[in-house]
């Protein structure tokens, strides 16, 4: 038995229950079908200590906007996983729990299309794919050159410092994820040797408030792909490092190596006992305080060009600088005894057999809306702003898709403004 719905939702984390509660506004029947649980994600793969770096006052969701006492707070793991459970439990979604997509096809002898899944098979006239782009841990080939006695753990798989062995831990990336866990890890009183890349870094506050304020006074979280300098190529780049742990600072890697942290370049491979070293560590710190200085100076820019008070601050001075590269340490010698890998993941849109992907396996599509009629994507990183793969852009994403799918029902129940901003698309997609 196949069963047929106007709309299937694959995924029920924020981005998919977002879009159904905008189609449950609308009267348009649909089913999201969610492999685990409600925000599982949030759940089973951050660590204990895990928190928001963006301020909770972004935390916007249709209709159900963080009210809680600190506005200007980052919501912890478990606050998270409770926010979006309550989103979901103040509209009743419908949703399938323990329903995993395995493979998403055109109908056959018509439009729509044919989903199977483990709980049987569905056909839609419309899909909207809401499962994220971080999908497959990332870890080196030569991983395995590590023997057997040492743990080796993705970031996704780390909760606590108990949880590693005896003996100094090895974190590979200094991604948002990489520069926490080793700043967790080191909090902790654990011997931590970091290997850094070319993430960039920002300030938790400057000349007043939360460099996230500015940003969002000055319109970045706003600002569409098309309009960004590197365009589509942004979708690529890595995230800032910054924390909100104990109500939000900075991670300076540098002040991390005066208190005992090592830091060393790039991982480039293991032979033996040896880890061997690319000469970029001065070269990673000094272009992550570039950039950090790079947005002080744009919010300089802002608050004089708008004549704002704001007090100032003196520029930031270095406090520890590498004074030799190392090409190799032994890391048995170095008592090194545990490696979490933190350098990202990637995307798995395998079980897609449907023509809209490009060489890399990346989804075409513009606001998520691909060439293919009825096919959608939301929650990827720049889906269409800054904003778009945090909880400050879910909601105008999953509207801008409501009002799509609304358009195309044979009784368009969307408001005319943006049906004819929706036709309008359809034209350019498919020109």
């Amino acid at each position: 038995m196949t069963t047929h719905y106007p709309v299937i939702i694959i995924g029920g984390g924020q981005a998919g229950l977002s879009v159904s509660y905008l189609l449950k506004q609308r009267d348009i029947e649909h089913v999201i079908l969610e492999r685990s649980n409600i925000a599982d994600s949030w759940q089973n793969k951050r660590w204990d200590s895990f928190c928001l770096v963006t301020p909770n006052w972004q935390c916007q969701l249709p209709g159900f906007p963080y009210v809680g006492a600190e506005p200007g707070g980052f919501m912890r793991r478990d606050e998270i996983v409770q926010y979006i459970r309550d989103f979901a439990r103040s509209f009743d979604p419908p949703i399938r729990m323990g329903a995993e997509a395995r493979r998403l096809s055109m109908r056959r002898g018509g439009g729509g299309y044919e989903l199977d899944s483990s709980i049987g098979a569905f056909t839609a006239d419309h899909v909207v794919v809401a499962v994220g782009g971080y999908h497959t841990p990332n870890i080196p080939p030569f991983s395995h050159r590590f023997p057997a006695d040492v743990m080796q753990i993705h970031s996704a798989q780390y909760k606590n410092p108990q949880q590693l062995g005896d003996g100094d831990v090895l974190v590979v990336g200094t991604g948002q994820s990489g520069c926490q866990i080793a700043e967790d890890l080191h909090l902790a009183g654990r011997h931590v040797h970091l290997c850094t890349g070319g993430a960039p870094r920002v300030a938790r506050r400057y000349r007043g408030k939360d460099v996230v304020d500015w940003l969002h006074l000055m319109g970045y979280y706003d600002m569409p792909v098309e309009k960004h300098p590197l365009k589509e190529g942004v979708r690529g780049r890595t995230n800032h490092y910054v924390t909100g742990r104990d109500g939000g600072r900075d991670i300076d890697l540098r002040k991390f190596a005066l208190e005992g942290m090592k830091l060393y370049g790039r991982l480039l491979g293991i032979e033996g006992e040896s880890l061997q070293l690319a000469d970029d560590l001065k070269r990673n710190l000094d272009a992550a305080d570039e950039v950090n200085a790079s947005i002080k100076k744009s919010i300089d820019a802002f608050i004089e060009k708008q004549n704002l008070r704001a007090p100032t601050e003196p520029p930031y001075v270095p406090v520890w600088e590498p004074h030799k590269h190392v090409e190799s340490i032994n890391w048995r010698q170095a008592g090194i005894r545990s490696v979490v890998w933190s350098i990202g993941y990637r995307s798995n849109f395998a079980w897609i057999d449907v023509p809209v992907f490009d060489g890399r396996g990346y989804p075409g599509h513009k606001r998520g809306v691909t060439r293919a009629p009825g096919l959608y994507f939301i929650g990827l990183p720049w889906l269409h702003t800054w904003g778009s793969g945090r909880f400050s852009g879910i909601a105008r994403d999953a509207e801008y898709l409501a009002n799509r799918i609304a358009a195309s029902m044979p009784t368009a129940v969307a408001p005319q403004a943006d049906m004819i901003e929706a036709l309008v698309d359809e034209v350019a997609i498919g020109s």
